[in-house]
């Protein structure tokens, strides 16, 4: 067992939820950065995938041993710590145009990234109270996707042109740190940090971990493929803009819903029933190829994706004692990157083997969907209550 003194400062919340929102501008920035740029730095556009692949694979490893970090340094210092690594990626690719440069500055991002998600999430979850923990993970998810798409509206206002947008995405980032450099002895209250031997991961909620990785499944393929399958539909770029807005504005709108039923019904139901939304979202837009149908599908989906990561994330915490939270989100972050690394892959056999690729996506998404709703129902009525780590 690590231990690790903190001393917790009344209401701050804002501190985490501040850092996390200008981190999230400047990520969703670099984020359509990326692709948009690599043409003017001679890459061919197949760096896209591999450029995408090595960082889900940063976060993968990152997943790993964050623990001993936050244990060493505490949450604050761990989140300046990763926020300022992950600077250093992004200057490092202003600097060099040489590819192996980037795929290692991305591969470096994901283990920041793993860091600072852990970090927040661990953050807002530590505590006894389900509601609160649930009520915080719903802010957290608000100010997470909201902040991603504000900074979409980076390639419009900066650009993709040379190196400035890399800089001032640098910038935003050192922003991000500066709610944790500003105040003081504002970690969360947890008298130590308990490391989860093999046998107590294995025994933590299975459908938690199963919600995990197929929310990885799903967004991986949502941010890495869905572009591409609405362009192949789409009248123009414009179309396809709006249908990944919605989408994302659909996980927006009911993160503080789940906050507020999160503990109010079982989990496992509640997952199976944001999977059956899922499933109807995608048997509508596979029935009607309608643009107004495909807004509505893909909001309905947005809410359905978005919504089972912060459900399964505090299923795994509930009954957990503060000092194993660090621990249990390192797991979960785990869970969620080997889905988001399986679910591309997986999505793409689908796309070129099972059925035609302007519906082979959704097809996938159809797919995924009912089976965790079925496993999720099954779940719901074998489980019982969580014993607390101690």
């Amino acid at each position: 067992m690590n231990k690790h003194t903190t001393t917790l400062a009344k209401n701050t919340v804002w501190v985490p939820i501040a850092g996390l929102t200008v981190f999230s501008i400047g990520s969703g920035y670099l984020m359509s950065l990326l692709p948009l740029s690599l043409k003017q730095f001679d890459f061919n556009a197949d760096a896209a995938s591999w450029l995408a692949s090595v960082f889900y694979l940063g976060l993968l490893i990152g997943s790993m041993f964050i623990e001993k970090a936050i244990v060493h340094l505490g949450h604050q210092r761990a989140f300046v710590g990763f926020i300022s690594l992950l600077v250093a990626s992004v200057v490092t690719m202003a600097s060099f145009t040489e590819l192996s440069a980037w795929l290692f500055s991305r591969l470096v991002a994901g283990i920041a990234v793993a860091g600072i998600f852990v970090v927040i999430e661990s953050w807002l979850l530590i505590g006894d109270n389900a509601q609160q923990r649930a009520k915080n993970l719903g802010l957290y998810m608000t100010s997470l996707y909201g902040g991603t798409t504000l900074g979409q509206f980076g390639v419009g206002i900066v650009g993709t042109n040379g190196v400035m947008p890399f800089f001032v995405i640098a910038g935003l980032l050192i922003l991000a740190a500066l709610p944790m450099v500003v105040t003081q002895n504002a970690n969360p209250e947890c008298s130590e940090h308990q490391s989860l031997p093999l046998r107590k991961m294995l025994a933590l909620s299975k459908p938690a971990i199963i919600g995990c990785i197929v929310s990885g499944m799903v967004m991986g393929s949502i941010y890495g493929l869905l572009p591409l399958n609405l362009a192949s539909t789409a009248s123009d770029t414009q179309q396809v803009g709006v249908l990944m807005a919605v989408t994302v504005l659909g996980g927006m709108f009911i993160q503080p819903i789940v906050g507020k039923i999160a503990n109010q019904v079982s989990k496992s139901l509640l997952l199976a029933a944001f999977s059956l939304l899922g499933v109807f979202a995608m048997g509508m837009y596979l029935l009607d190829q309608h643009y107004t149908t495909q807004i509505i599908a893909l909001a309905l989906l947005g809410m359905s994706a978005f919504a089972l990561y912060p459900i399964a994330i505090t299923l795994a915490c509930d009954g957990l004692a503060s000092s194993a939270i660090v621990s249990a989100t390192q797991v979960m972050l785990f869970s969620y990157s080997v889905g988001s690394v399986a679910g591309p892959m997986l999505a793409n056999e689908f796309i070129q083997g099972a059925m035609g690729r302007s519906i082979g996506l959704m097809g996938f998404f159809f797919s995924i969907f009912l089976a965790t709703a079925i496993y999720m129902l099954i779940a719901s009525v074998k489980t019982k209550p969580q014993a607390i780590v101690s």
